[in-house]
């Protein structure tokens, strides 16, 4: 598996050059069909995890030579992130601080700004030697046991903070929390200028929210959702910060969901200013799979997958084109139903 996604990225990166691997990445229909294709469990959570490992480790091989290189992964090594790539950027000269805020930023903003009830627990980071980046990662329902695949792309992203992802792949629900909804505006207009007031005042406002009368549609007022006492130091923090708007406010360390739900709150209910409830979710044969679905992988085709792929591409690289021109052509003879 590890061995045929080297050769597509060869292949791909040969046709579309690492921006448009890039984009195909961002695509959840393609990531799946390539999670698909490598011979994952097509239903699976692990279709995303198991797809993104064959490619970091495809990339460990081959990525200096292509100009495209992977960090993160499942678990600790997701929190390692940062780490990777300082080291990668650092071997193509390329700043790496840009490319540690946003695995940073996509990360929180899946975590607390869409409270959706997804654990974020896989996180990858794709990039390539100009700066452009895509980020693919995955939470878990711990009761249901489902999971929810979140999409990002450099590439048109004009804000972490509205409307960011390229797509966000799960069920869909109706009650959470959305922050980075266009029609959640106000809540981030609102949000900046409640923290650059002095703690006491804000905290005094929390104080009053356990005893309110909520509609029934917010689902989270509770004790253990907003504990003022908790919030004096993330209030002590921003508050000196002074953040300008509300990706700086995002970008503090030590404010996670419950803090920022907690201003949410504040922001509706004394200064009028919603979020969104809106679930920004919308959206499953070449070699089998490893579950046995539709069939048993079909190791004999998958080698000779691999083999023609390579072939092609060291021809390429010889200068005769025929063979990999002629793999392009081959969609022309099965045209889509």
């Amino acid at each position: 598996m590890v061995a045929l996604s080297e050769a597509i990225l060869w292949a791909l990166a040969d046709s579309t050059g690492t921006r448009g691997v890039l984009e195909r990445l961002s695509d959840p229909y393609w990531f799946q069909a390539l999670g698909c294709l490598l011979g994952f469990d097509w239903h699976s959570s692990g279709l995303t995890t198991t797809t993104c490992g064959a490619l970091k480790e495809a990339l460990r091989r081959a990525g200096r030579e292509l100009g495209l290189f992977a960090a993160g992964g499942k678990g600790g090594t997701s929190r390692r992130t940062p780490e990777e790539l300082a080291e990668l950027a650092g071997g193509v000269a390329l700043d790496p601080d840009p490319l540690i805020y946003a695995s940073k930023m996509t990360a929180k903003v899946d975590s607390a700004c869409l409270q959706d009830g997804y654990q974020i627990y896989h996180h990858v980071f794709f990039f390539d030697r100009e700066g452009r980046w895509c980020v693919v990662q995955q939470g878990m329902d711990t009761q249901t046991r489902m999971a929810r695949r979140y999409h990002w792309i450099s590439e048109g992203l004009a804000s972490f903070v509205v409307e960011p992802h390229t797509a966000v792949v799960g069920e869909q629900r109706s009650a959470i929390l959305n922050l980075v909804a266009l029609e959640a505006a106000p809540a981030r207009k609102t949000i900046p200028e409640i923290v650059t007031r002095p703690p006491e005042e804000t905290l005094v406002e929390l104080t009053k929210l356990p005893s309110l009368a909520m509609p029934q549609r917010h689902e989270i007022i509770s004790a253990t959702d907003v504990n003022p006492r908790g919030m004096k130091k993330v209030l002590l923090s921003l508050y000196k910060r002074a953040p300008r708007d509300f990706e700086e406010v995002l970008a503090t360390p030590g404010l996670g969901p419950k803090s920022l739900r907690a201003l949410t709150l504040v922001s509706e209910l004394i200064w009028g200013a919603p979020a969104s409830a809106r679930d920004p979710a919308r959206f499953a044969y070449a070699h089998g799979g490893k579950d046995g679905t539709p069939y048993p992988v079909d190791r004999t085709t998958y080698d000779k997958t691999i083999a023609s792929l390579r072939k092609a591409i060291l021809q390429a690289k010889m200068g005769r084109r025929d063979r990999l021109e002629a793999l392009k052509r081959l969609h022309r003879l099965f045209p889509a139903e």
